[in-house]
């Protein structure tokens, strides 16, 4: 049972679903060949899927290509089903780091054959995510710094004053489709430079006032 705590508080969190947005930077869509898109295009992962800061990425055998993409996760802390934009920003417990490990060349082989590509995002290991910050640390969600390395060189260095749909507006999306619980999370996307890793690299990702996640790969 994967759990995460608000740094400086008592407060741990049962990690429930993981809904999250994909093509919400419009750099990061374009550099995988895909349109921007007029609505959040969501998918989910497992909490299953969840590793912590200095655990270990396992790729699957079914897959010679994995990828990493760093992401700005939002923890809900209360109960919200169609909740507006006006008021979305109440239901946010904390912010953290994330990773979305994305297995490419199964993703694209399903996304030719119209095929769901849950398979591809929600193994076990492809989760990285980091314990949260209060939502009151951080001042605006939309002006942060988003980096990740891969054995000390920097491949991703992007801002989330970059995303298409920004947090209030997600949230509303999502809990107009999905009753949103204490516990679950968002990854809000990511910005261009993904690419791919191997057994044997080393990934540091960092968003600025939220935190750092140090993970390797096996």
């Amino acid at each position: 049972m994967a759990t995460r705590g608000i740094i400086g508080t008592n407060r741990q969190f049962k990690i429930g679903k993981i809904v999250c947005l994909a093509r919400n930077y419009a750099e990061h869509a374009r550099e995988l060949g895909n349109e921007t898109p007029a609505a959040p295009v969501l998918f989910m992962k497992p909490a299953s899927s969840v590793i912590g800061d200095r655990e270990m990425v396992h790729i699957p055998a079914y897959s010679q290509e994995c990828h990493y993409e760093v992401e700005l996760a939002v923890l809900i802390g209360t109960h919200a089903s169609h909740v507006t934009a006006d008021v979305a920003m109440e239901c946010i417990a904390g912010y953290g780091v994330a990773i979305d490990m994305t297995l490419r060349d199964v993703q694209n082989q399903l996304k030719a054959k119209g095929l769901p590509w849950e398979i591809a995002k929600g193994f076990d290991t492809a989760c990285p995510l980091s314990d949260f910050v209060p939502a009151s640390a951080v001042a605006d969600p939309h002006a942060l710094c988003l980096k990740l390395a891969v054995n000390g060189l920097t491949h991703q260095n992007g801002t989330s004053s970059d995303m298409i749909n920004r947090i209030p507006q997600i949230i509303s999306h999502i809990s107009a489709i999905f009753t949103l619980e204490p516990g679950d999370v968002i990854l809000t996307g990511t910005p261009a430079g993904v690419g791919q890793v191997i057994a044997g690299d080393v990934m540091i990702a960092e968003i600025e006032s939220v935190g750092c996640l140090t993970i390797a790969v096996d």
